[in-house]
């Protein structure tokens, strides 16, 4: 029964928009300016916190992170952000469950700053009551520490109705860490293999039956 979910917590990159072309390009141009070699499996890149990717995939310290995280930051505030776009169906999808009175909000990885940005620009902020996301100083970086902050600011104190939707393993072990069932999606960056592995409680292969499943 996925009905009895009142709060639906989002993320953003790979679920509401596809930002492959920004976060790709801005970390090939970190990497190329620190005089790394640019890995082949380049979508690793895609979900997890900078911060942890620059240290797991290319084997950086938290100094060479630090600086890795900052020329990938000067791109993408200008450019890379925009490099965007809102995946088909998710604003009708939108559209129905706050027509049927669900609280909607954003649990994303990503700076709250660049995350508020992205969906001014492209017309999502009329969907969410509050845009929850990672401090720009690395702070709040993961996704449980990131939903807990929005639960906060929704002063939500039963969690058994609120429900994480996500596309990467990161969203459904951050849920599972803060007491949360998690939805993973079929039509982002993550693979059913992978979604499933973590022990996603539900899954939804398009925006069109997540709307449904959420609804019946």
């Amino acid at each position: 029964m996925t009905d009895i979910f009142d709060t639906l917590l989002f993320d953003l990159d790979g679920t509401l928009t596809d930002s492959t072309e920004g976060i790709l390009k801005c970390m090939e141009h970190a990497l190329v300016t620190m005089g790394y070699e640019v890995p082949e499996d380049t979508n690793k890149f895609l979900g997890p916190p900078l911060y942890q990717s620059f240290a797991e995939f290319c084997g950086m310290n938290e100094a060479q992170v630090n600086e890795a995280v900052r020329i990938f930051r000067e791109r993408y505030s200008v450019t890379g952000l925009f490099e965007n776009r809102v995946y088909d169906g998710i604003p009708e999808m939108l559209e129905r469950l706050k027509n049927a009175g669900k609280r909607l909000m954003v649990a994303t990885s990503k700076p709250e700053v660049y995350a508020v940005r992205i969906f001014e620009r492209f017309g999502l902020s009329q969907f969410f009551e509050i845009v929850g996301g990672a401090n720009i100083n690395g702070t709040r970086n993961y996704k449980d520490e990131v939903i807990e902050y929005v639960l906060a600011q929704a002063g939500i104190t039963d969690r058994s109705r609120v429900l994480m939707i996500g596309d990467r393993k990161q969203d459904v072990e951050g849920a599972h860490k803060t007491g949360l069932k998690c939805m993973g999606i079929l039509w982002g960056y993550g693979s059913i293999e992978e979604l499933n592995g973590a022990g996603a409680d539900y899954i939804a292969e398009t925006p069109i039956k997540a709307a449904d499943m959420l609804l019946k």
